[in-house]
């Protein structure tokens, strides 16, 4: 252990980071410098986060800012390729760990760091997102994970450890539910939803209105895309950070984009959550309707393959890795595509599509019609069809 003499912590001020800051100090005698990354999480819980830092031990701690980087490079391409987990989740914590692997990574080159650090359970994903971006980004650094080697096993044994040290903490054995927030969403885990048959009470929910609480009048939206990105919103040019934030405002009072999901982990459990997702799920909404125009049959079914095995891929912290880099690719091939004007209504927990164009649209009012039109011979689809269940006929055939 004494060969470590400078470690990157990844830092977020509560209770479990506050306690590895001296822990690392008193078990390899190293140096600890805090790395704070700045994901959208709110002010409120940057407040004082560089003073909680160093009142912990901590040589120094930088603070960086990944907010548009996070949104442009990390959750529009993901979008791009329409990735869901498991149907529901929009991979909100996923998306975010790479690029806080990256900076973390990169904080260390800088101070001169022979070891990075995290808070991560052993019994959860961000251990394996975390380390693997490390192992692709600084294979040369150890890593060290206290939860997999400390013998403080509950949140009384991290207070009273902090406690015996004067460290000041402003958590309590109160706490019921962890949580992690940033710009795109927050998960609620813990206290009655550890039981699947306990509906979430009012106290589980913290950005969204329920649908109760959502106003009785609809609210319309309207989002511009261009190749697969959103640019506008309500006919207001602004950078994919901003368009994140003005959907989070305009859609939470509204109750959408909540879930209530058990997933499978990683790790092999299945862990029961909330997430409230609120511009994201309305960002979602309208990359849909714009493919449901824009691609045929064939591509919507690839797209969607592409979207479950990306979505896997993000959720298992494989971001840095050749795999990634070819999905994109793909989707950036089905993106050229999907531009347009996507007006959506928001209500009681729903957004809907309820208006759709664009300039690439396959959609021809002239085939679809129920009315007259001259343009689509109906007696053709007997030969097709016929063509189409030639293999269903022969086999009866045989019989």
């Amino acid at each position: 252990m004494s060969t470590i003499k400078k470690v990157v912590l990844a830092y977020s001020g509560g209770l479990d980071t506050s306690a590895i800051v001296p822990w690392l100090k008193e078990n390899y005698g190293c140096e600890v410098v805090a790395f704070v990354a700045d994901v959208g999480q709110g002010a409120e819980e940057l407040a004082g986060v560089e003073e909680k830092a160093i009142a912990s031990g901590a040589s120094e701690c930088h603070i960086v800012d990944l907010k548009e980087e996070m949104v442009a490079n990390y959750i529009y391409p993901t979008l791009k390729t329409g990735s869901i987990y498991e149907g529901t989740y929009l991979l909100g914590t996923s998306m975010a760990r790479p690029i806080i692997a990256k900076a973390q990574v990169e904080v260390a080159r800088k101070v001169g760091a022979d070891a990075l650090s995290h808070g991560c359970t052993g019994k959860g994903n961000d251990q394996v997102r975390f380390e693997s971006c490390f192992a692709a980004l600084a294979p040369d650094l150890k890593v060290i994970a206290p939860w997999r080697e400390w013998d403080l096993s509950s949140r009384e044994s991290l207070l009273d450890y902090l406690a015996e040290r004067n460290i000041p903490c402003a958590a309590s054995a109160t706490k019921i539910y962890s949580r992690d927030a940033n710009a795109w969403h927050i998960s609620h885990e813990g206290g009655e939803l550890e039981d699947p048959w306990c509906q979430p009470s009012d106290q589980v929910w913290t950005w969204t209105n329920s649908p109760e609480q959502a106003p009785n009048e609809p609210e319309l939206v309207s989002i511009s895309v261009e190749k697969g990105e959103i640019v506008a919103v309500n006919g207001e040019q602004l950078s994919p950070y901003q368009c994140l934030v003005k959907l989070n405002e305009l859609a939470a009072p509204h109750g959408v984009g909540r879930v209530d999901i058990v997933e499978n982990r990683l790790v092999g459990m299945k862990s029961r959550g909330c997430y409230e997702t609120p511009g994201g799920t309305v960002m979602m909404a309208a990359l849909q309707a714009i493919d449901e125009l824009v691609l045929d049959k064939a591509s919507r079914k690839w797209k969607e393959t592409l979207g479950g095995e990306f979505a896997h891929l993000v959720y298992d912290g494989r971001w840095f890795t050749p795999l990634k880099d070819s999905i994109l690719a793909a989707a950036e091939a089905f993106a050229e595509f999907a531009s347009g004007e996507v007006v959506l209504k928001m209500y009681k927990g729903q957004v809907v599509a309820v208006q759709k164009k664009s300039p690439n649209s396959l959609y021809s009012e002239d085939f679809a019609t129920f009315g007259a039109d001259d343009v689509y011979d109906q007696s053709h689809a007997e030969g097709f069809i016929r063509l189409f269940s030639l293999s269903s006929r022969i086999a009866a055939l045989k019989k």
